[in-house]
């Protein structure tokens, strides 16, 4: 970053090759379709450019200031945009495998659907969380950095997050508990 301050193209698009991947991951599993999340990423980045000179180093990682940009980008597209505007409003990562057989395939796909389904359901802040700890791996602390709380409301909103999405997913994934029984 240091380097991107100063100018440097070469150590920024070797920033965006790095990052990118994992920085529309994560925009994707917030909500936002693949179009919104390239357009995400691409903001996202070109903040990166123009802030390089005020980042600070001490005070968190870069990915983690960089997932933060994101979070934020997209809560403020979401907020603005009227309803059903962005292009797969609930387009969360479809995931597909290769799985041997048409059956397993289809499964898979209906499980894909409706965990997609379901994450786009949660509350905003309850998604982000899934998405930052789970996804992407950051601890409820750096998670808290990036949303701007503490790690006990992280922690809380997985919690919450978790549930929900047991409660929801118990159909399609062999579980006994029913919509509202917890």
């Amino acid at each position: 970053m240091s380097r991107v301050a100063r100018g440097d193209r070469e150590a920024y698009r070797v920033l965006v090759e790095r990052h990118a991947g994992r920085c529309l991951a994560l925009a994707r599993r917030l909500g936002a379709g693949a179009a919104d999340a390239e357009d995400l990423v691409q903001e996202g980045f070109l903040r990166v450019w123009r802030h390089a000179p005020r980042w600070r180093s001490e005070g968190a990682r870069f990915t983690t200031w960089l997932y933060r940009v994101i979070v934020n980008l997209h809560r403020d597209r979401w907020r603005r945009a009227p309803a059903g505007a962005w292009e797969g409003e609930a387009g969360l990562a479809t995931l597909v495998d290769p799985a041997p057989g048409p059956a397993a395939a289809l499964r898979r796909n209906e499980v894909a659907r409706a965990v997609q389904m379901a994450l786009a359901e949660l509350p905003e802040r309850q998604r982000e969380a899934i998405a930052l700890c789970h996804y992407h791996g950051l601890t409820n602390a750096e998670a808290a950095r990036v949303l701007s709380i503490r790690v006990g409301a992280v922690e809380s909103l997985l919690v919450r997050a978790r549930r929900t999405l047991r409660v929801r997913l118990a159909p399609w994934l062999g579980g006994e508990e029913a919509e509202g029984d917890e």
